[in-house]
């Protein structure tokens, strides 16, 4: 299966509840999605579950769930769309958005806030309200990162093919509502909160919320595993990483708690 190209320029605009996708990088789930996305430049999608509520065409908005008008966030992500005309967005670097319901994700998870934050040491995240795409991730999904980040990544790939290595994107932005739900899948299968945070950092506490870090790998190497250590990929990273930005975050023993994790890199400039 072929990767699409990249849209020249394409973003993601955000805000705390409800993301504005360019509609060419969305997949239609029913009829009446493919019509829409047929014909819309901008696509506004619920962070908390993916559903996608309104279309933009050139005659209007398309609302793609009952009572619109009620969805939670619906004003400034309209307001958004209006600002900025289509999801090319603006040309101003990335403003950090608000912190949201952060405290309420992490009482849904038991999770003591400020107890955490003393115990790993990690800062609140902030989401940015866009980000810029530096192309797809092994799993053919769009990959949203920091501009910054996102030519720093580009310009690495392009680095190691010159010298054959393949540095595959695992994945990059995650909002807050991600996080939990990757929270939500992993306690449905069983795991305890205490087992998922020594490898998942608590909702509004993982650098993939600020769009400057993302997860790594190899063509035929399993995804976020310790093994990626030992592969010609991590070695090229070790020795060329920090001349494109990029930096390990979670080594061996680090402070956090998290399990070491080499393939989690973040731009730092």
């Amino acid at each position: 299966m072929r990767t699409p190209p990249a849209p020249l320029h394409a973003r993601l605009l955000n805000t705390a509840d409800i993301e504005l996708w360019p509609a060419g990088l969305l997949r239609a789930r029913s009829n009446t999605d493919a019509r829409a996305l047929s014909r819309a430049h901008a696509v506004l999608r619920r962070k908390r579950d993916g559903r996608y509520l309104a279309a933009a065409l050139p005659e209007g908005l398309l609302p793609l769930v009952p009572r619109l008008a009620h969805e939670p966030g619906i004003d400034a992500a309209l307001d958004l769309l209006d600002a900025a005309g289509t999801v090319r967005g603006p040309a101003r670097a990335p403003v950090a958005l608000p912190l949201h319901r952060l405290q309420e994700r992490m009482e849904m998870l038991g999770i003591d806030d400020d107890g955490y934050a003393r115990r790993t040491g990690l800062a609140l995240v902030p989401e940015p309200d866009w980000l810029l795409l530096a192309g797809f991730d092994r799993y053919r999904r769009p990959l949203w990162l920091r501009p910054l980040a996102a030519r720093a990544w580009q310009a690495m790939r392009r680095a190691a093919a010159a010298d054959g290595i393949v540095l595959e994107a695992i994945s990059g932005f995650r909002s807050h509502d991600y996080q939990l739900g990757i929270f939500e899948r992993k306690l449905a299968r069983g795991q305890t909160v205490a087992q998922i945070l020594e490898v998942n950092a608590a909702p509004g506490y993982s650098e993939h919320h600020g769009g400057d870090a993302l997860d790594i790998g190899m063509p035929g190497e399993a995804p976020a595993e310790e093994s990626f250590e030992s592969t010609p990929a991590f070695a090229w990273l070790a020795a060329h990483a920090a001349g494109h930005g990029f930096a390990m975050s979670y080594p061996r023993g680090n402070p956090h708690g998290i399990v070491y994790e080499p393939w989690h890199w973040r731009f730092a400039g």
